[in-house]
């Protein structure tokens, strides 16, 4: 690369023997640098970025870094802080989901009247050891569906151990005589159990006449007592119809309940009921109650 120093001549030479001062000296030829516009810029620029206190300029683009705004700050600790409560959350939450400290240990039963608490403890058997908080209804409901008697079921869970299950029981609303024996149906025409003496159930004998279960004159026969009050209920004898809309229910006096159909059955249900809560009046006896229109219920 070729010398950038050009040579200069300064007039007026020292006196002989004696030194020459650099750049006083007269009639001697000396050397400088001579100093490109260019790199006078590039020079400038680096006395400014020395001049500037460290930490506000960054040297390598020359861009002014300023102070992170405190709002973004607030902001980022606020979601720091979130994120450290949710992942804590998470992990009680895991914690008691798979913990064996709630593992159940006690399974209590209560609303059975056909079935016994140990039946229903017995086909809960397979949640035993099992933590609370992965107990659901739908589980027990499942395994309790091979007992026909329970039509549905709900849960209470008591930490640490103990699983309260609810039981709702099918209601028996009448007896079907089948061989030697009567058998319980409910409106739905499940079978819940079977007797060898009918007087020892308080239920009313559905008339062979009506068929079989799920027949269409069981189904109206049985909607109708499935509505009457459980004291009344306990009062019928026998049920039977001629065809859908002439149901007709027998009391264990001997009266006639002249039904009809299965329209309004909550209100022929309210009417019966407050004729046999009537007064009996010697000099008018009653054979029949009819209340196939409910609105205008009688006594004959």
């Amino acid at each position: 690369m070729a010398s950038t120093r050009k040579p200069t001549f300064k007039p007026g030479a020292g006196r002989p023997g004696q030194g020459v001062s650099r750049g006083t000296a007269e009639g001697i030829i000396s050397a400088e640098r001579s100093v490109e516009p260019e790199q006078r810029v590039a020079a400038k620029a680096v006395s400014a970025e020395k001049a500037v206190p460290a930490g506000k300029t960054n040297a390598r683009n020359n861009v002014i870094v300023f102070p992170e705004p405190r709002g973004r700050r607030k902001r980022r600790l606020v979601l720091w802080t979130a994120s450290i409560v949710v992942a804590f959350i998470i992990a009680v939450v895991a914690g008691a989901i798979y913990s064996p400290v709630l593992a159940v240990h006690t399974i209590t039963v209560d609303g059975t009247s056909l079935l016994k608490p140990q039946d229903v403890q017995k086909a809960l058997a397979d949640l035993e050891g099992k933590p609370l908080p992965q107990v659901s209804e739908q589980e027990i409901n499942e395994l309790l569906r091979p007992l026909v008697q329970v039509r549905s079921a709900t849960m209470e869970a008591r930490p640490p151990s103990e699983l309260l299950v609810h039981v709702n029981e099918r209601v028996p609303v009448a007896l079907l005589k089948q061989g030697d024996s009567f058998v319980m149906v409910d409106v739905d025409g499940v079978q819940l159990g079977a007797t060898q003496d009918a007087s020892a159930v308080p239920l009313p004998l559905i008339d062979a006449g009506a068929g079989a279960a799920n027949t269409e004159l069981f189904k109206a026969i049985a909607a109708v007592l499935n509505t009457l009050p459980a004291d009344v209920l306990a009062r019928m004898s026998t049920a039977s119809a001629k065809s859908v809309d002439a149901v007709e229910l027998k009391l264990t006096d001997g009266k006639t309940v002249v039904w009809g159909n299965a329209a309004d059955r909550e209100l022929k249900a309210k009417a019966l009921e407050a004729l046999l809560k009537m007064p009996p009046d010697p000099k008018v006896p009653v054979s029949v109650y009819d209340v196939s229109v409910p609105r205008h219920p009688f006594t004959k």
